[in-house]
């Protein structure tokens, strides 16, 4: 009988080169998401901090340019956390695309899988039968040339 051969072996390779980059890029996005998430944090701890100097501020003497410039500063930093939020977002948003391309990649892998290993049982269960045929043919040949014992 001859060797297995899957005609789809190269559809094979490719979609399992298309899963692999796929899964290259989630993560890639999802380490944009966690960078995005940390300089969200340090936005937000920038801003708090603003604020306890603000609040610090008022409990002595009242200075209108320091306030001024406190006020000025904590809209910059509300600014920033915003734009910080919005990229959060946009990378979450990229991350959630990425993973059902990952997914679908998959998926054709998993397709293609399933048809080789339908290949592989229908070549085995040939092969089974092959050679089935040939012990019975040798059989039948060696009943038909020894004498009959009783």
């Amino acid at each position: 009988m001859r060797r297995f051969h899957f005609s789809l072996r190269p559809v094979a390779v490719l979609r399992a080169h298309r899963e692999m980059q796929a899964r290259q890029a989630l993560a890639a996005a999802l380490g944009l998401a966690a960078a995005a998430e940390a300089n969200l944090a340090a936005v937000r701890a920038r801003a708090a901090d603003l604020e306890r100097a603000i609040a610090d501020g008022r409990s002595g003497g009242f200075h209108s340019d320091q306030q001024v410039a406190f006020i000025s500063a904590y809209r910059r930093e509300r600014m920033n956390e915003a734009e910080a939020a919005r990229k959060l977002d946009g990378a979450r948003r990229e991350v959630e695309r990425r993973r059902q391309a990952a997914v679908e990649a998959n998926r054709q892998v998993k397709i293609v899988a399933s048809l080789e290993e339908k290949a592989r049982a229908r070549h085995r269960a040939e092969t089974l039968r092959v050679e089935q045929l040939e012990f019975d043919e040798r059989a039948a040949s060696r009943a038909g040339r020894q004498p009959a014992t009783l």
